[in-house]
């Protein structure tokens, strides 16, 4: 397994052959089954797929790094709440100098269908907070994204409430399946890039 080189003298190193690959989600036990962890929850799968493990702190995230399908990747949940994402990713980004299309963020997304996936190479946040922290800190939109449907919520229910609910158990059996699809999605992009990852991927959960 691939190890993350830091400089002895605690400077930047440049690494822009590795891959970033970042979960959104809050830290913290009681968030874990939230509906907006499943960027988190979605490098779970990712790691437990290819025998990468969480445990090392980096620049305020924990991570998890090694190769997948050939790629040197550093997997990276932000642990500074969902709204200061952008604290930890661009910290990540500037150490080890790693192009913004080696960048790939996952989230959830209100305003797809639960368990639809949707892989950009770039734009705007759609009122995700984290993804906008994320590009206000870096400074661009020029960076993929993959997002996770979660659906809207029922009723008059605050969108906030909503994100921080778990997902109910039939919910579960969709979500299941579409971090699976994720996770595939995630190694399509690395070995055959974001063009054929989009075509396969993007869609509702089978």
């Amino acid at each position: 397994m691939g190890r993350v080189v830091v400089s002895a003298l605690g400077g930047p190193v440049a690494m822009p052959d590795m891959y970033l690959i970042v979960g959104l989600g809050n830290p913290g036990r009681q968030y874990r089954g939230n509906r907006h962890n499943v960027g988190f929850r979605c490098l779970d799968v990712l790691a437990e797929a290819h025998g990468l493990s969480f445990g090392r702190y980096l620049h305020q995230a924990i991570t998890a790094d090694g190769t997948i399908a050939g790629r040197r990747v550093l997997l990276a949940k932000p642990q500074t709440f969902m709204n200061l994402s952008g604290i930890s990713v661009a910290a990540m980004i500037r150490f080890y100098k790693i192009p913004l299309e080696r960048l790939l963020v996952i989230g959830d997304d209100l305003d797809l269908p639960t368990g639809t996936l949707r892989m950009r190479k770039k734009g705007g946040s759609g009122g995700h907070r984290g993804l906008q922290d994320i590009i206000d800190r870096l400074g661009s939109e020029e960076f993929p994204r993959l997002r996770i449907g979660i659906g809207r919520p029922p009723g008059r229910m605050d969108a906030a409430d909503y994100v921080l609910q778990d997902f109910t158990a039939d919910e579960l059996q969709i979500i299941d399946v579409a971090l699976r699809r994720a996770a595939d999605a995630v190694e399509c992009w690395l070995t055959d890039g974001i063009e054929l990852a989009m075509s396969r991927y993007n869609g509702p959960a089978a």
